[in-house]
């Protein structure tokens, strides 16, 4: 009877509307303008990395099959939520089905923690590569780093799946507004009209936990790397302290907004969407840009994938 009464409830809502970043239409213009030019560069950046690392053997190393995963996940990460803000710009409604919402929900928790470990994973490689490079290539072999892959995108998968079948089981009658241009499990549980309060501790213990202590982890590996660069020659130290400074500037602007969001009881604050605009659009963007811009290897080898004759530098 009881199960019966919650199917029956829960059924009551089968759309949310999303309220979006603005209701002003100039501004929802401009918001419309910026995420497009934002996603199609965000689409040619990162693939165009996971294009150039298949495509030259020089770059077939740990350190750029692990960006090539980044770049992959960057490119779904941003396409769970920006196409769908975009078409409900011209939408007044801009309602989402209950599944849809769920399975936006879904992925968006897959790629997202994903990406936290694979960070994590990319950082351990960093560690070994500066400070045991004797020993790295023993340490980080292909099969390690495949078993890392899978083992990251294995946790990710698990930790969606536990997220998104509490937020399901709810019973949802009403209100329905979400107040974002995307479904995100703090934000729809809210709408639950049942307390919550054991569901919201659950979330923080989850994934606040995982962007904390990932996080923490993350510091501590760069902190230990830089105390070793103080040992090596200057070019060798110049060229880590730039791939270091690039790792933490992705970690900074992904892993801040895990933390902002997750690791506080599910209440809306007005910085919540300038956060989420951030996570689902910026950094994406930024990560080739930061990886391309700061890497000589890695520009050699776009351009002589565009066909441009690399110069040799005269001494």
């Amino acid at each position: 009877m009881e199960d019966a009464l919650l199917h029956n409830q829960t059924s009551l809502v089968t759309h949310f509307h999303l309220r979006g970043l603005s209701v002003n239409q100039k501004v929802q213009m401009s918001v419309f303008a910026t995420f497009l030019i934002f996603y199609v560069l965000t689409l040619i950046g990162n693939i165009l990395i996971v294009i150039t690392i298949i495509y030259d053997h020089r770059l077939h190393s740990p350190m750029y099959f692990f960006l090539s995963n980044l770049s992959f996940i960057d490119v779904c990460h941003s396409t769970v939520t920006v196409p769908r803000m975009l078409v409900d710009t011209w939408s007044e409604e801009k309602l989402i089905s209950f599944d849809a919402c769920v399975t936006q929900m879904f992925f968006l928790h897959l790629f997202a923690c994903t990406e936290i470990f694979l960070l994590t994973v990319m950082a351990y490689d960093r560690y070994v590569a500066i400070c045991k490079p004797l020993q790295y290539m023993t340490v980080m072999n292909w099969k390690v780093c495949v078993l890392l892959a899978v083992a990251l995108w294995s946790g990710g998968t698990i930790h969606s799946i536990a997220l998104t079948s509490l937020t399901i089981k709810l019973p949802y009658c009403g209100p329905n507004e979400i107040d974002n241009y995307f479904c995100d499990v703090p934000q729809v549980i809210k709408l639950a009209c049942t307390d919550t309060h054991i569901i919201e501790i659950l979330i923080v213990s989850n994934s606040g936990l995982i962007s904390v202590v990932c996080f923490v982890v993350l510091v501590v590996s760069y902190a230990v790397i830089l105390v070793s660069l103080r040992q090596q020659i200057s070019d060798g130290r110049r060229k880590a302290l730039s791939t270091c400074a690039a790792h933490l500037t992705v970690v900074t602007l992904f892993l801040g907004h895990c933390i902002f969001i997750y690791s506080r009881p599910s209440t809306s604050l007005p910085e919540d969407k300038v956060v989420s605009v951030f996570f689902t659009a910026v950094t994406p963007l930024l990560n080739p840009i930061i990886y391309t811009l700061r890497n000589e290897d890695m520009k050699n080898a776009l351009n002589k994938l565009m066909g441009k004759k690399e110069r040799k530098e005269e001494k």
